[in-house]
């Protein structure tokens, strides 16, 4: 009987589902923490080390191996550190877009890469969000473009958590 991880990007969480049936193989349980979230299927690392092949779907990360990701993240959170929220400087924020865009495979829309390139020459990031907009959804609490592209950022570089409980996925499924 297989046991599938499903990720959940709106609690951050990862949750592990027992299988009774192969028929659930293509099934995308509930959210055992909310109904209404969403859920991602996920390669478990027992799959990986035993060297199974499975459709890592739009995952950035995907193929790239522990070592190398550990390395990535802290290299990301030292430049992350060094940012100042308060007045950031617009090449460093460039910078540091242009390297979460170039580790994802530049999957960045034109637009996005079209602010990088002007972040990175050096103009005003408030000005950039006015002509552009800011993340989708987001901002209506005054939150400038920059704490909101960082915290995004931030919270991609964040281990999800580890429900460690076992779901039936049989209970799960809608």
């Amino acid at each position: 009987m297989p046991i599938y991880e499903f990720y959940c990007p709106d609690n951050h969480t990862v949750y592990q589902f027992l299988a009774r049936s192969l028929s659930y193989r293509e099934k995308t349980p509930r959210c055992p923490e909310d109904p209404s979230f969403r859920m991602e299927k996920r390669i478990s690392r027992f799959a990986f080390l035993r060297g199974a092949k499975e459709d890592a779907g739009d995952d950035p990360f995907a193929g790239m191996d522990d070592a190398k990701m550990e390395s990535f993240m802290a290299e990301m959170e030292r430049d992350m550190a060094g940012m100042d929220e308060s007045n950031p400087d617009p090449r460093q924020l460039g910078h540091f877009m242009r390297k979460m865009t170039d580790v994802m495979g530049d999957k960045a829309p034109p637009e996005m890469r079209e602010m990088i390139r002007r972040l990175e020459a050096g103009e005003d990031p408030e000005k950039l969000e006015a002509e552009f907009g800011g993340p989708e959804g987001e901002g209506a609490d005054g939150a400038d473009f920059f704490t909101q592209t960082v915290k995004r950022l931030r919270s991609g570089l964040q281990a999800p958590k580890r429900d460690r409980k076992l779901y039936d996925m049989s209970d799960w499924i809608p």
